[in-house]
């Protein structure tokens, strides 16, 4: 009985511990955006330079990133010759950047409800540009389940009561960089058996973003901070932004080490919804019924994928240890077919 209890309380323990996980990467996901809406919205803080913000959380990021791994050692540091870094991380680093640019730039034109159902179509994305790198295989149900998804998309958009053509654009723009950045990640680094959790991601990738953005950054948004003399940062807004974004990433790090990537998908969900609700009753954002009708189409097609991928995931493994198992079995046949002949020898 004390065994028993003792068991269940274990397994309780980990349940309660997950939701945890869960319930602290949704809150922090769900502030970052709603808190980076609040600093570009021209109708809120009214500070609408989405590549700055992006450089100040990369600058802050890639500095917390060095402390932990280099002076506190919290984490261990990716072994990586520089050919490597430049040949695979700074292509990564240059998406990520330009997915990060577009995706706060969009916050400008679009309410955080739409944002999040134009977020849907990623499973799209990843899906079209991993058949195109040939890292995934043309399987007409799941573009027919892709086709469905960009169907819900596409009503929720007729449906939006503030649509904004170039804030669309932007969203869409952003949603095809952080596909391609997912399935280089796959090409460029898992492939050659380099692993990066969020913290040694940042560490590694941050520096390059900030570089890639200093570009643009130059020439678009420097003139007019030096115009407006908004180059004074409030450096309570903007440091607990970054502390913010830079606590997701933990989270990120927490959540997939402790649970699984699966988790954070319906994470992933249950924060879009709740992101839905948010900006409707709190921010005020129109949401209508035919954005909700499509939205829901949407969110039922990347369901079904998820499903999808779970089942392919447990196959996958299922046939993984009945091959370990064939292979056990030989060698122990192996084994006894040796010891008889070594009898018989010995007999003879």
């Amino acid at each position: 009985m004390g065994k028993g209890g003792s068991l269940s309380e274990s397994v309780v323990k980990k349940i309660v511990l997950s939701y945890t996980y869960v319930a602290i990467w949704i809150f922090l996901s769900f502030t970052v955006i709603v808190y980076n809406k609040y600093i570009l919205d021209k109708k809120m803080y009214n500070w609408p330079y989405p590549i700055s913000l992006t450089m100040i959380h990369m600058g802050f990021c890639a500095s917390l990133a060095f402390l932990l791994i280099r002076v506190f050692k919290v984490v261990e540091p990716v072994s990586m010759s520089r050919e490597v870094y430049f040949s695979s991380v700074v292509p990564i680093g240059a998406l990520y950047s330009l997915s990060l640019w577009l995706s706060n730039s969009a916050y400008i034109y679009l309410s955080v409800s739409f944002i999040q159902m134009l977020k849907a179509l990623m499973p799209v994305a990843v899906y079209s540009i991993g058949v195109l790198f040939k890292k995934e295989s043309f399987k007409s149900d799941i573009m027919a389940n892709m086709v469905s998804i960009s169907l819900g998309v596409a009503i929720a958009a007729y449906g939006e009561a503030r649509f904004d053509t170039w804030g669309v654009i932007l969203q869409l723009g952003a949603v095809a960089f952080e596909a391609t950045r997912l399935v280089m990640i796959q090409i460029l680094l898992t492939s050659k058996g380099i692993s990066l959790n969020p913290i040694t991601s940042l560490y590694y990738v941050a520096p390059c973003c900030l570089v890639f953005l200093s570009v643009p950054w130059i020439f678009v948004e420097y003139p007019v901070l030096k115009e407006t003399s908004s180059f004074h940062l409030d450096f309570v807004i903007f440091g607990t932004n970054s502390l913010c974004a830079f606590a997701l990433n933990l989270a990120v790090f927490l959540l997939v080490g402790k649970t699984s990537a699966l988790t954070m998908n319906v994470a992933g969900v249950v924060k879009d919804w709740l992101l839905i609700a948010f900006s409707w009753s709190v921010i005020k954002d129109t949401v209508t019924p035919i954005n909700l009708f499509g939205y829901g189409l949407a969110f039922l097609g990347v369901g079904y994928y998820n499903h999808s991928k779970l089942q392919a995931l447990k196959a996958k493994e299922a046939q993984k240890k009945t091959t370990q198992a064939d292979e056990e079995a030989g060698r122990l046949l192996d084994d006894k077919e040796g010891d008889g002949m070594g009898k018989r020898n010995d007999q003879q």
